[in-house]
């Protein structure tokens, strides 16, 4: 192609880009980024836990060309979603990772992109551009890195030096070469080690390596069904994501608010309510929660997590709430409601168990129930252990004649 032509493409991408909302915009090669081995690694040693469909193609993953025969370049754009509002930190609020607080991205900025690259077409005859935003199977972070947009951090997102990390990523494949050279950007995290020390699960197991099986993340939104129960205290209130690992990381207070007005957080989506939330039926879902990435987990996954939040928080004002969820039609429900009156104790909780079990038929929720009555017996032991400490002399615990 010729410099000229290549340069007004450029110049197209970056000018209309910026007008429809992303942050950056840059033009790297198709092949495969460097480092792309290290997927294969990951997969074969079961760090993506149950999401089968990363273990497929791994080769197309890590080569565009593969994937998109014909591609000899990509446009990689950012578009960032930060809004400065904090996390709530009542356990009886639940925590909602940022990037779904609005809109669904998948959705506006696909969109967006899908616009973007048929313009293109029509701009520029003959030209091949297609759009992905997070639904391919390339290396997004890779590529952006290739591209000069960022570092992946020890945390395995991308980091920018101007914005953080609290941005989306967006790609148009072409046909055409349009790759700039580009300095590889340093890794600047240097000896900070904040994202791996502060993980509530541990999911960091070394730098630069996740491991889905423990991160709240995945736990929370790509997991389908029962939640080790060894992981759900660790979970505290989060029921969709975690945002801890960036929210840690020094380089995210150069972040600055999306001008995306769609990000900023929904009604209700910042700050919900966990025994509102646990009320929800299916249309009560499709409704509170249209447009949105939270989804994705469907009802049953993201009542799960509410449960679990439920059990982490301890007030005995949701035990009403959990009896009723013991009656649901999902198992997945039932299971982690029984949970979480486990955690919370009180004899109403051990009642509503004891007639949840003489009536639950699915094995998994029957085993869930039996060690949520035994988890009541232990809290009522130590309850009376307390007090029985805190008053040695009273009449109930004075020696009998």
């Amino acid at each position: 192609m010729e410099q000229r032509a290549a340069e007004a493409m450029r110049t197209f991408f970056r000018d209309r880009s910026r007008e429809v909302g992303f942050h950056q915009v840059s033009f790297t090669s198709a092949s495969p980024p460097e480092n792309s081995e290290h997927l294969s690694k990951w997969i074969e040693e079961g760090h993506h836990g149950t999401m089968e469909w990363m273990a497929k193609n791994i080769s197309k993953r890590s080569d565009p060309r593969q994937y998109r025969p014909g591609t000899h370049s990509l446009v990689v754009l950012t578009a960032n979603y930060y809004s400065s509002s904090p996390h709530e930190n009542d356990p009886t609020i639940g925590r909602i990772s940022r990037y779904a607080w609005g809109e669904d991205y998948h959705l506006l900025l696909g969109n967006r992109l899908r616009s973007l690259a048929d313009e293109a077409r029509h701009r520029f005859p003959g030209l091949s551009a297609w759009s992905t935003i997070d639904t391919a199977p390339i290396l997004e972070k890779a590529i952006a890195a290739q591209a000069g947009l960022g570092w992946v951090g020890k945390h395995s997102n991308l980091i920018n030096r101007s914005i953080g990390s609290w941005f989306f990523l967006g790609e148009i494949l072409l046909d055409v070469d349009l790759a700039e050279p580009t300095e590889p950007i340093p890794d600047f995290c240097g000896s900070c080690t904040r994202c791996i020390e502060l993980c509530p699960t541990g999911a960091i197991i070394k730098p630069y390596v996740v491991d889905s099986r423990l991160c709240i993340s995945y736990l929370t939104i790509e997991h389908r069904g029962f939640i080790p129960r060894e992981l759900r205290p660790l979970m505290g209130n989060h029921i969709y994501g975690c945002d801890i690992c960036q929210d840690v990381c020094p380089w995210n207070r150069f972040a600055r608010t999306s001008p995306l007005t769609e990000f900023q957080p929904r009604a209700g989506n910042q700050t919900p309510q966990l025994t509102e939330l646990m009320e929800l039926d299916e249309e009560g879902f499709r409704q509170r929660f249209r447009k949105s990435p939270i989804r994705r987990p469907k009802r049953r996954g993201f009542l799960r997590n509410v449960a679990i939040a439920l059990g982490n928080s301890g007030d005995p004002e949701a035990i009403p709430t959990l009896t009723r969820a013991l009656q649901d039609h999902e198992p997945l429900i039932r299971g982690h409601s029984a949970w979480a009156l486990g955690q919370i104790g009180r004899t109403s909780a051990v009642k509503s168990l004891e007639k949840a079990l003489a009536k639950e038929t699915h094995h998994e929720v029957k085993e869930e129930i039996r060690l949520a009555l035994n988890a009541c017996t232990s809290i009522d032991e130590e309850t009376t252990t307390f007090f029985d400490e805190l008053n040695p002399k009273s009449p109930e615990n004075s020696p009998r004649p």
